[in-house]
């Protein structure tokens, strides 16, 4: 961690504010940024006799704040500026209780253990703690556990039951033999305690909104009993007592013992009662149960509702849902979440989106595209690629075309755009089954066309590699996205041989010649540019061409552009500079990699910019820029500037970049996306 922190990235950061290896008059007492801003960044990169002075200013109780910089603070400093990062996480424990991961002391255990169970706003933080520190933490914690009854006692057994379930009851029965045996054996006896005999301080009283009888029946795993109305009653108070980084121990009998399609019911109809009640906060329990006891449905309804709160007011709401789309965990549920990220129109929930997905990414070791190639879902289609359904009388399979529109064969071979209602000499039970069975494939395929096609032509612009292995197991046989991946040309970089190669429907790899090709193990593979193909690009569009193989993105017939000669010695692309762009046009760059940047004053986005390789950003400088909570409230805007900066927070301090630095692939496409604005003028 350590080394992670001491690297993390300040440069945007240190450029926008002017923070830079020019220390003369750099701090500067009255200014609002000072503490909580320009102070970590001096911190993270001055020289010690310039920093060290000025670690008795750092006011950690006020709000603005550089994370990576106080990161690298704490890696500098350590115990220096421990004070100041336990004063700011006990003022403000969203906020900088990150910043206590390192420190391991009697005074963080204790914070930890109580924003374990009382704090919502700090409880993943100390989970966290709790698990990286393992049997250093119990260490600091048993003489609570073992002390005075009351609140410190209870949060540091909690905090004890945590480590125990990560890292196995020795850990902490290690850690209490150091405060002597009888401490062991006290903790011993703890431990083996059920955590469902413990009793919790208060017990919530049920809302006067719910009525238990009005709600779905619970079935029991055999499906030949329903849970009596009384234990719907302690289903519902564990219900209550259960986080969702921490659910009660109860909560586990119950899915061991319950069907999870009625608890799924259950928990949905639930989730509907509160919220036609108004959704009480003080109920907020009945909103996130549904990461509990949801399944694949629940995401799928949930993710449409949440989606529209931004909208209605809800964006704190919908940041909850995006956590119970995590808690739930599935396939399904986090390809849900990937959406949300990759596509909704409401930028700080997407932005909060792309957070939990990167976390996510992060706990599996995956970076955020590799976890978004492993979350496109097979759909249950066979090792070809296709589904087969049954009617009974009649049989039919599905395939899908470029676009990933699942298309119909019929049993005389006959092409169907899409399936027939089931008619009264099919099977009564097969064809209703099979026909509503093609409608959910219908719209999960929709859903994952959206954010793989797009993301695909983004790996080719940015150049992205895969290895042998990465290749063949997301793509090659995955049995939905080879059917993308089928239809472009792959290149494959063994130290300085480029070779390309197309996937063929029987699985083999062929070159465009069609002979069979083999990949290396050292290769690294990736999606042709058309300018990665040179010679080669007229001998590949006429194969495809033979083949009547549509690409699912422009790739062989893909326009490409070059700088003129004073762009590439300048910094500036003036010819798209004063032109005069509709609103509809600019967003629809989005899907191309494009974004909003942040609001500034009175809330209004003045740059649009994309991220381009070797950390720089394409800006473009709009007037009058969009409103941070109606994109749409202007119907175009002129383009001021247009340039490429090394910091995405742009260049008003000069961070320009010179446009012949850019490799020509990635000026190609900064100049098509730019003259699609154009032509759209």
């Amino acid at each position: 961690m350590r080394q992670a922190w001491a690297e993390a990235d300040i440069k945007e950061w240190a450029g926008h504010f002017g923070v830079k290896p020019d220390w003369d008059g750099i701090w500067r007492p009255g200014d609002w940024r000072d503490s909580g801003i320009v102070l970590p960044l001096v911190f993270a990169q001055a020289p010690l006799d310039v920093a060290r002075p000025l670690l008795a200013e750092w006011d950690t109780t006020e709000g603005h704040r550089v994370p990576d910089a106080i990161k690298r603070t704490v890696a500098r400093f350590e115990m220096e500026v421990y004070p100041h990062v336990l004063r700011g996480a006990r003022h403000n424990p969203r906020s900088y209780g990150e910043f206590l991961l390192p420190y391991c002391g009697a005074e963080v255990a204790a914070l930890m253990a109580d924003w374990l169970i009382r704090l919502k706003a700090g409880r993943t933080t100390a989970a966290a703690w709790l698990e990286w520190h393992g049997a250093g933490a119990a260490r600091m914690l048993v003489p609570a556990a073992l002390g005075t009854a009351g609140p410190a006692r209870r949060a540091a057994e909690a905090a004890l039951r945590h480590i125990a379930g990560v890292h196995g009851d020795e850990a902490v029965l290690t850690a209490a033999r150091d405060h002597g045996e009888r401490a062991a054996a006290a903790l011993r006896t703890f431990l083996a305690t059920d955590p469902l005999d413990v009793v919790p301080p208060t017990v919530p009283a049920m809302p006067g909104w719910l009525d238990p009888a009005s709600l779905p029946q619970v079935a029991l795993a055999d499906r030949r009993a329903r849970l009596p109305g009384d234990s719907v009653v302690h289903l519902l108070t564990i219900l209550a007592l259960s986080p969702l980084d921490t659910p009660h121990p109860g909560l586990r009998i119950i899915r061991e013992t319950c069907d999870p399609a009625s608890l799924a019911a259950f928990s949905w109809a639930l989730f509907r009662a509160w919220q036609s009640h108004g959704m009480p906060a003080r109920s907020n329990w009945a909103f996130t149960q549904l990461g509990l006891l949801g399944d694949d449905e629940t995401a799928r309804r949930l993710t449409l509702l949440l989606q529209d709160w931004p909208g209605e007011g809800g964006h704190a709401r919908a940041v909850t849902g995006l956590d119970v789309l995590a808690a739930l965990g599935t396939e399904a549920a986090l390809v849900c979440l990937d959406q949300i990220a990759q596509r909704v129109r409401y930028k700080g929930l997407k932005t909060k989106a792309g957070e939990r997905i990167e976390k996510i990414a992060e706990r599996l070791g995956l970076t955020a595209d590799q976890l978004a190639d492993r979350l496109v879902p097979t759909l249950d289609l066979d090792s070809d690629g296709a589904l087969s359904l049954d009617y009974g009388t009649r049989t039919f399979t599905v395939v899908f075309d470029e676009a990933l529109r699942p298309q119909v064969i019929d049993q005389a071979g006959k092409l169907r755009k899409s399936l027939p209602k089931p008619g009264t000499n099919d099977d009564a039970e097969l064809a209703p089954a099979a026909y509503q069975r093609f409608s959910q494939l219908r719209k999960d395929v929709r859903a994952v066309a959206a954010t793989l096609v797009p993301r695909l032509e983004r790996a080719m612009v940015d150049r992205r590699r895969w290895t042998p292995e990465e290749f063949t197991e997301v793509f090659a046989r995955h049995p939905l996205a080879r059917h993308v991946a089928r239809r472009l040309v792959w290149l494959a970089v063994s130290g300085e041989t480029t070779r390309t190669f197309r996937l063929a429907d029987e699985l083999p790899l062929v070159d465009a010649a069609g002979a069979a090709f083999t990949l290396t193990a050292d290769a690294r593979i990736g999606i042709a540019h058309p300018l990665d193909l040179g010679a080669d690009l007229a001998t590949w569009s006429r194969a495809f061409a033979g083949l009547g193989i549509v690409q699912p993105f422009p790739q062989l017939d893909r326009d490409t552009h070059r700088l003129t000669e004073a762009e590439r010695k300048g910094s500036k692309l003036r010819r798209f500079e004063q032109l005069t762009v509709p609103t509809r046009a600019l967003l629809s760059l989005i899907d191309r990699g494009w974004e909003r940047g942040d609001p500034l004053d009175a809330g209004i986005e003045h740059a649009f910019l994309r991220p381009l390789p070797e950390d720089r950003y394409v800006l473009l400088y709009l007037s009058p820029g969009f409103l941070a909570a109606d994109a749409h409230t202007f119907e175009e805007h002129t383009l001021t500037h247009a340039f490429v900066s090394d910091d995405r927070l742009g260049s008003a301090l000069g961070n320009t970049v010179r446009l012949g630095d850019l490799d020509e692939i990635t000026a190609s496409e900064l100049l098509r996306d730019l003259t699609v604005l154009k032509d759209a003028t």
